[in-house]
């Protein structure tokens, strides 16, 4: 049996200890699935609708009852609770999970028509900041639109044309351009992301329970070291099924992206390009913790410990300019970081390779870092064993 078949029987033999292992056949192969679906239903509608409002009504006029009417019409906002006064306001807030609460004045439409100008009173309820920012902007929107509505009439009042009195009351425009995400789409931002978040904790995992449960046996250097396979052949061994079963994933959810109607990165050889630095520098990364952490249950704790901030760390949903130093170091040693970094770029952004290259860059340096270390750290490990056991090898 020459080199490259016993390479590939190993091969052969690691899919059938990965398929026989039940716990990580569910994880790694089931997981992506179900949270793949779990999270497309959960961000689906990619803005949040009828967010439960209260409101107060203390001056009940036409023109106060004209308000509240447009706020029932604004799908953004669902009043789940009318008032005339403002008792037991902050129990109601409570009870009816109220996103906000809008009180309406007393005389509002007296002061009106005598220009006293009188003022609105808005409680956001921040202890959730998404549906407060959503509320708000509803809010703001019918406000906005009634008030220009009060001021056009009441320049009509005085005789002028309703167009005259429209740009008397805005006398310069000012147009606001989304660019890329146009809507503020929840759904096109936190689910490509949350696929990604996934499938490195998958490959962690797989990779923590491959090597470390290897390494739990007694004798494992005179069983790989046969002389038909060095350190790099174990450790590709070891991570070439996982990077197979990883492209299966990968075009999974290339197609779901079509079936839930999210935008396509930008260029397929640029997102097979990228995804495969990234299964490739996580598989390193879980080598390495997996080599120097033989107990598959310590192992898997810090690899999990690791990639579980990794989201909120790699300044994906928070600038990571705004972190202090050490955690930005600590996030550039994550390969989630540069990959959704990347992402962001070909997927929302619509860029080329060009527009990635620095975080291309970044994956590809820690694909080598990583790759070294591991190779390093087994081949002293190897060597360390049999020192101690005295076994003779040919070479490592």
């Amino acid at each position: 049996m020459n080199a490259i078949t016993h390479f590939l029987y190993q091969v052969k033999s690691e899919f059938g200890v990965f398929l026989k292992n039940s716990t990580l056949k569910t994880v790694f192969l089931l997981g992506p699935v179900i949270y793949a679906f779990l999270f497309a239903f959960v961000y689906k509608e990619g803005k949040l609708i009828n967010l439960p409002v209260i409101v107060v009504d203390k001056d009940n006029t036409p023109t106060s009852s004209q308000l509240v009417e447009m706020l029932q019409n604004n799908e953004g906002l669902k009043i789940v609770l009318f008032k005339y006064d403002n008792t037991n306001l902050h129990k109601e807030i409570i009870k009816q999970n109220a996103s906000l609460l809008l009180i309406i004045p007393d005389r509002f439409e007296a002061d009106i028509l005598q220009k006293r100008y009188p003022e609105i009173v808005t409680y956001i309820n921040t202890a959730n900041l998404v549906t407060a920012n959503f509320s708000t902007k509803a809010v703001q929107a019918t406000l906005a639109t009634f008030s220009a509505g009060i001021a056009v009439k009441g320049l009509q009042k005085k005789g002028l044309p309703a167009s005259i009195a429209a740009t008397q009351y805005e006398p310069f425009k000012a147009n606001y351009i989304r660019l890329y995400n146009e809507t503020g789409n929840y759904f096109l931002f936190m689910w490509p992301a949350m696929l990604a978040v996934i499938l490195q904790q998958v490959i962690l995992l797989a990779i923590a329970i491959s090597f470390a449960t290897e390494f739990g046996k007694t004798d494992f250097a005179p069983k790989f070291l046969s002389g038909k396979i060095n350190c790099l052949g174990i450790i590709l061994v070891r991570v070439i099924p996982v990077w197979i079963l990883s492209i299966g994933h990968i075009c999974f959810f290339y197609l779901l992206h079509h079936l839930f109607h999210a935008p396509i990165p930008q260029g397929v050889f640029n997102y097979a390009l990228i995804s495969a630095l990234f299964v490739a520098a996580a598989s390193f990364m879980g080598v390495l913790v997996s080599v120097l952490l033989p107990d598959p249950l310590k192992a898997t704790q810090v690899l999990m410990l690791v990639s579980t901030p990794a989201f909120i760390i790699g300044g994906f949903t928070w600038p990571s300019s705004g972190m202090p130093l050490a955690i930005q170091y600590l996030a550039a040693i994550i390969p989630l970081t540069p990959f959704l970094q990347a992402f962001k770029i070909l997927l929302v952004q619509g860029g080329n390779l060009n527009d990635t290259l620095p975080f291309f860059k970044h994956l590809a340096l820690l694909v080598f870092i990583y790759g070294l270390l591991s190779y390093l750290a087994l081949k002293i490990k190897i060597m360390m064993q049999l020192k101690n056991k005295k076994v003779k090898v040919i070479s490592l």
